[in-house]
């Protein structure tokens, strides 16, 4: 059983949901992501959501724009990506980890090469934002052949035909875009989110994570009673810019100052 499906079904089991932050690989330096993906476990991260950085991520908003730009002139790699999660291995072999990026390093590192290669560092999911499901045989073959699950995002326009089509390519999870938008834009409405999940679950068993414009313990509460997974990411993303000066002892306490009321929140 893979550890994402693992995770959901022992969150079931205690009445519990998921907490899925985003942080981005590398930001603002590849020594650092280790120490905050420590971190976020230790404040109740279920399962972690890594950014591959990317020069045009055109699914995300300002924030995280500017943490693939520190990231790329850290020097962040595809393979640094892969080596960083090796590291948190070392310590962690539970907590599933998700690369979260864009189709082009993938195909020019080379679909297999890559597959192989994240399965042995231990990635568990992979979503590719721009990797539709027209294009996707090849690309889902490579990774269904290492077991890691692909997860596909859907969105507040996506239709019903074209849902189905996702969720029965997908596997994991699937993640569900709250807002019109890129990521950290727009206010949250959690009646419409909860809408969309409920139509959801009438074409997919696949458990549902909701991401985009969650910034607080509140809103986190709210997506928690109608999603299976709560995803987080701007505002973790937004602490790690203002703090990127600082020792990464002390980002990574930054972030888990804003993960934990929200698993307390959740929890409650």
């Amino acid at each position: 059983m893979s550890r994402i499906k693992q995770c959901f079904e022992n969150l079931e089991k205690t009445g519990k949901k998921a907490l899925i932050p985003y942080i981005t690989a590398g930001d603002p330096s590849p020594d650092h992501t280790v120490t905050m993906m420590n971190a976020l476990v230790e404040a109740g991260a279920d399962i972690i959501e890594i950014g591959m950085p990317f020069s045009d991520p055109m699914a995300d908003g300002p924030v995280i724009q500017l943490a693939c730009e520190r990231s790329l002139a850290a020097g962040t790699s595809a393979k640094k990506v892969l080596k960083i999660i090796a590291d948190f291995r070392e310590t962690n072999k539970v907590t599933p980890v998700v690369l979260m990026g864009y189709l082009n390093p993938i195909e020019f590192f080379g679909y297999q090469a890559f597959s192989d290669a994240a399965k042995e560092a231990g990635v568990d999911g992979i979503l590719l934002v721009d990797l539709t499901p027209e294009e996707a045989t090849d690309v889902v073959e490579c990774f269904q052949d290492n077991e890691i699950d692909l997860i596909y995002l859907l969105s507040p326009t996506t239709t019903p035909e074209r849902a189905k089509k996702i969720c029965d390519l997908a596997s994991g999870y699937v993640y569900y875009v709250s807002v019109k938008g890129v990521t950290g834009s727009a206010e949250l409405d959690v009646d419409s989110v909860k809408k969309h999940v409920d139509s959801l679950r009438a074409i997919t068993a696949l458990p549902i994570g909701v991401g985009f414009g969650i910034r607080d313990a509140k809103t986190a509460a709210a997506v928690s009673k109608c999603a299976d997974g709560v995803i987080v990411g701007s505002v973790l993303v937004n602490a790690i810019a203002e703090n990127k000066d600082h020792q990464k002892e002390f980002i990574a306490d930054a972030l888990g100052a804003i993960l934990s009321p929200m698993r307390s929140e959740m929890d409650a």
